[in-house]
């Protein structure tokens, strides 16, 4: 960790877009245009409010993308909730990069790609899946499982049905949690969806939603033959202070914030008490 990192930087938020109910997209300029720093996919970014709060979010946009940054956010507290007021043109201070990425150059290369979804949990996969199709002769077969409560709930679903399912070597599984009007697709859980899918146990799995979904898709995925090496997983909801003081982020003797938010299943142990 630099320096840099630990200085916070002013950003310009020059887009708002309106995802789901209670979730928005931000879109993030450096002062003098840009990014305010590079990452790589599944870091994270601390975003604060002078005199209201700090937080730490996932970078959802891909660094492949060198005009701004984006971060998706959920309603769901005091600092979010001030931030879902934010207009365009207003100012916010942004440190980072935090944590480690997805290890997108070394292990992921070559191989197919599963990314599970659930809820919000498609924010830090976006970036990983906008980074893998920017440089699509360095991966194989692309599949993609997300679900959410409604058609309502699925965030960048404009993005999914416009750009991903039209690309070769991509395929894209929807789901949502019970039958509504206007909804012709796939209508049940994520954990039961994968099992029904029955996946081969080759390649890697990205996985992240609600830590009940990812226990139960992980369950899923070892009892069809794939291996803890072969999972990874982001818990960068866990993480506090970004810098291994606080003591909140631990599982086990893994701090998240310093070995993290990243982590391939093999290396977790046993996971937190709320999974």
């Amino acid at each position: 960790m630099t320096k840099e990192t630990l200085v916070p930087v002013l950003g310009i938020v020059t887009d708002v877009r309106v995802d789901t109910p209670d979730v928005k997209t931000f879109r993030v300029n450096a002062v003098d245009g840009g990014k305010c720093f590079e990452h790589m996919p599944g870091q994270c970014a601390m975003l604060s409010i002078p005199g209201v709060g700090e937080a730490m979010f996932s970078i959802t946009s891909s660094p492949t993308n060198k005009e701004f940054m984006e971060f998706s956010i959920k309603k769901c507290g005091c600092l979010t909730n001030w931030l879902h007021q934010m207009d365009v043109g207003q100012m916010i201070t942004v440190r980072g990069p935090y944590g480690n990425a997805f290890p997108v150059e070394e292990d992921l290369k070559g191989q197919d790609l599963l990314f599970i979804a659930g809820g919000i949990g498609l924010a830090p996969l976006r970036s990983v899946i906008n980074y893998v199709r920017a440089n699509r002769e360095n991966y194989g077969k692309v599949r993609i499982v997300y679900g959410s409560r409604t058609k309502e709930d699925l965030v960048d679903y404009p993005e999914i049905v416009n750009e991903w399912c039209q690309e070769a070597g991509i395929e894209v599984f929807l789901t949502i949690d019970q039958a509504q009007e206007g909804w012709d697709g796939h209508v049940g859980f994520v954990p039961a969806y994968v099992t029904e899918l029955g996946f081969d146990p080759h390649g890697r799995v990205l996985v992240c939603g609600p830590p009940i979904m990812i226990k139960f898709t992980t369950q899923a995925l070892l009892e069809m033959g794939f291996d803890k090496t072969q999972i990874y997983t982001t818990m960068e909801l866990r993480m506090k202070c970004g810098v291994g003081k606080c003591g909140r982020c631990n599982i086990g003797d893994q701090y998240v914030c310093k070995d993290g938010p990243v982590f391939r299943f093999d290396q977790l142990g046993e996971l937190p008490a709320e999974y």
